[in-house]
């Protein structure tokens, strides 16, 4: 298996939300704009392709200034636990620096720590939270 990483690839909207809801267990049917919001409101994204195939993606929203937000970090369950996460992160990590970031911020649930805190190197913050729905 040979995985290409592609950055800024352009979007199926379908095939995007279709990953999503392999990996976060959601809606097979749910069809999200991501084109268009990450035409609008990301640095960067990059997609892990096998062949045609996407298998895993991420995303980088960010200020306009020194912060960049990892987000959306999605690899598909069966291609999951050969390294394709991190060498996504690690790409967008890349792009986050070409573009002058001095800050790369993730959140990410209790179960998540071991990949982003050993794998990708990430430091522990305190952050806060406010559900607004």
């Amino acid at each position: 298996m040979t995985i290409e990483l592609v950055p800024r690839f352009t979007v199926d909207d379908h095939q995007l939300s279709a990953l999503h809801a392999r990996a976060f267990n959601g809606d097979s049917s749910d069809v999200q704009p991501w084109s268009q919001r990450l035409e609008k409101h990301a640095l960067t994204w990059i997609g892990a392709f096998d062949a045609d195939q996407l298998i895993g993606f991420v995303q980088v929203c960010w200020d306009g200034g020194s912060h960049a937000f990892l987000l959306d970090t999605a690899v598909d369950p069966e291609h999951q636990g050969h390294g394709i996460g991190a060498a996504l992160v690690e790409a967008a990590v890349q792009e986050v620096r070409a573009a002058g970031c001095e800050w790369l911020h993730v959140d990410y649930e209790p179960h998540l720590e071991h990949f982003y805190l050993d794998k990708c190197r990430f430091q522990t913050t305190h952050a806060g939270l406010m559900r607004l729905k």
